[in-house]
């Protein structure tokens, strides 16, 4: 009696086998994406210039600069034509005369309607298309956000910034996660120069795995070698990312705004500029030229890689390759709408996608 190995791409996705927590290279990597359309068009560079609700994700002290009124920021976008489905929400409040900053924050990615296919195949050998059934694998990531001014001297300014994050992770009926870790950041200014410095993950962040697979899901994993997962907790490795940019004032209604960032990671050799098994760094570029602070056009580069040349026959040599970005903006009043046109593989072999995102500052109703 022949048997194929069952299909589940959800578990390829999402499964930590083993026993005693580990370190994962690539773990909750859907919270690397990016939020907000002006950061994904320039390159994934925000850390030192963030000033929006986008903060809560990218560098919490930069919320210290939503001061009058709340701010509400949204975003959606669709990958790899549509089969992955990615929302961003976030929500800023000043509080104590503008000094300090709460926000919320809610990341979701989901693939839906992914084939389960562990019961295609029945006992005697032939195939019934008919038990053939779908479930959805999602991520979520709850961000909870303080921010903090502190007055160093007079054109200096200095911002603290803290996460909370709660994690939930599942793939169908068959496994789920949970999860917390924190993010402590800091934010510098001083006048046209900005310096950040955020420690994402700084005490670790885990997910403890359990899964509920019945005797006969049990049964087929057996008959067709597949592993049979046991409840596990995965951890993920503190990361570093240092930014600085500089503010170019080209006239009296353009500027010039110039970020670049470093990622540095310890968990291990990775594909980066710099590259060894004590500490990878994987740097960014971000541009962003703004007209009287309505019109704004940006661009990017980041995800630096080495890669297999195409045009090589041999498939011996190797050319550095990156992903582009650009992006475009305008505000209306109270109201900011983004565009970021993003790409998903390399300069050589594009794979694009759209995002759009919205800022809405909301204003205070007026004291009687």
């Amino acid at each position: 009696m022949k048997h194929r190995r069952p299909l589940l791409i959800a578990f390829t996705l999402t499964l930590g086998l083993g026993l005693h927590a580990q370190f994962r290279k690539y773990s909750n990597e859907f919270l690397n994406i990016g939020a907000g359309a002006r950061g994904l068009s320039m390159g994934n560079a925000q850390v030192a210039t963030v000033d929006d609700a986008t903060a809560g994700y990218w560098n919490p002290a930069g919320l210290v600069n939503v001061k009058d009124q709340p701010q509400l920021s949204l975003m959606h976008a669709e990958y790899f034509a549509g089969i992955g489905k990615y929302d961003f929400g976030a929500l800023a409040i000043p509080v104590s005369g503008g000094k300090r900053t709460v926000g919320i924050s809610l990341l979701r990615f989901a693939v839906d309607d992914i084939p389960n296919t562990i019961f295609l195949v029945q006992p005697d050998g032939t195939i019934n298309f008919d038990n053939i059934t779908t479930f959805s694998s999602a991520d979520y990531a709850f961000i909870f956000s303080l921010a903090q001014q502190v007055k160093v001297r007079k054109k200096h300014d200095l911002n603290f910034g803290i996460n909370a994050k709660i994690i939930h992770r599942k793939a169908g009926d068959f496994a789920t996660a949970w999860g917390f870790g924190f993010d402590a950041a800091i934010q510098y200014q001083h006048r046209n120069w900005k310096l950040g410095l955020v420690a994402r993950d700084v005490t670790t962040t885990f997910n403890a795995w359990s899964y509920s697979l019945n005797e006969s899901v049990r049964e087929v994993f057996y008959l067709t070698k597949n592993e049979v997962p046991l409840h596990s907790t995965e951890l993920t490795a503190p990361k570093l990312i240092a930014g600085g940019s500089y503010n170019f004032k080209v006239s009296k209604s353009v500027n010039l705004l110039a970020e670049a960032n470093l990622d540095f990671t310890f968990d291990g050799r990775r594909n980066t500029v710099l590259s060894s098994k004590a500490v990878s760094i994987d740097p960014k570029i971000g541009l962003e030229a703004s007209v009287k602070n309505v019109f704004f056009v940006r661009g990017g580069i980041n995800n630096f890689q080495k890669a297999l040349d195409e045009t090589d026959s041999s498939n011996t040599k190797k050319v550095w390759i990156y992903q582009p970005s650009v992006g475009a903006g305008f505000r209306i009043s109270n109201v900011q709408i983004d565009y970021a046109f993003t790409n998903l593989a390399n300069q050589s072999n594009p794979l694009y996608t759209h995002i759009f995102s919205l800022r809405l500052d909301l204003k205070k109703k007026p004291k009687k």
